[in-house]
């Protein structure tokens, strides 16, 4: 299953790989506005993937099916994160930024596709995880893999007033991440189910800050 997605390319040679996954019923055009907002010196290759499922007299695309919130659908899940897994793998051997100068980030849905591809035991770890609104999900023959991604950095952020994906979502996210060694920068806001403005400019700098470790720490 090869995924549509748009790109917003690097102004020169990419430092690095940003993918943005969209929320339920949404689709690629609607996180690709967020390229220059996260990344202004267009230093990063930021692709927005759309996901592989359409449901019927229903609006966008969804990654899987929803039988309880925090709980995905595990035949759905499991072809979405393959499917996503063949997209990050082609985009490595594309665009030169490898696993490790890559950030897989997301709204909602997206988010849960991004904690769920960045935490398989068998993807390669990468530098960072962007999750807004989102929650590690809980799915049969699928568990979080922690022990090896002590080096990948996760950025989360959601509101106390969410009615769709309550707050106490990404409280558990934190504390697991946190529980696993991963370094963790965590944010409320008073909004609901959206991204707080605030929230991305901090996302930015953040963004940045593992750019210029990647520049440190290379040879």
């Amino acid at each position: 299953m090869e995924l549509f997605h748009l790109e917003r390319a690097a102004a020169g040679d990419p430092e690095g790989l940003l993918v943005l996954h969209h929320g339920r019923g949404s689709d690629e055009r609607d996180l690709i506005g967020l390229a220059d907002l996260l990344d202004p010196e267009r230093r990063l290759r930021v692709v927005t993937p759309r996901a592989p499922l359409q449901l019927p007299g229903g609006p966008g695309y969804h990654w899987y099916l929803v039988p309880r919130v925090g709980h995905p659908d595990p035949e759905t899940f499991a072809a979405a994160r393959t499917a996503l897994a063949e997209l990050h793998d082609r985009l490595w051997e594309e665009g030169g930024a490898g696993p490790g100068r890559t950030v897989l980030g997301g709204f909602s849905m997206g988010a849960v596709m991004s904690f769920a591809t960045a935490l398989s035991a068998e993807r390669p770890a990468v530098a960072g995880i962007l999750a807004f609104s989102g929650f590690v999900p809980t799915v049969a023959g699928w568990e979080p893999a922690l022990d090896d991604r002590t080096g990948t950095r996760a950025f989360v952020s959601h509101g106390r007033r969410d009615p769709v994906i309550g707050v106490e979502f990404a409280e558990r996210a934190r504390e697991l991440l946190e529980g696993g060694g991963l370094d963790v920068t965590y944010r409320e806001s008073e909004l609901g189910h959206q991204i707080d403005p605030a929230h991305l400019r901090e996302a930015a700098a953040w963004l940045d800050e593992i750019l210029c470790e990647n520049e440190a720490e290379a040879p």
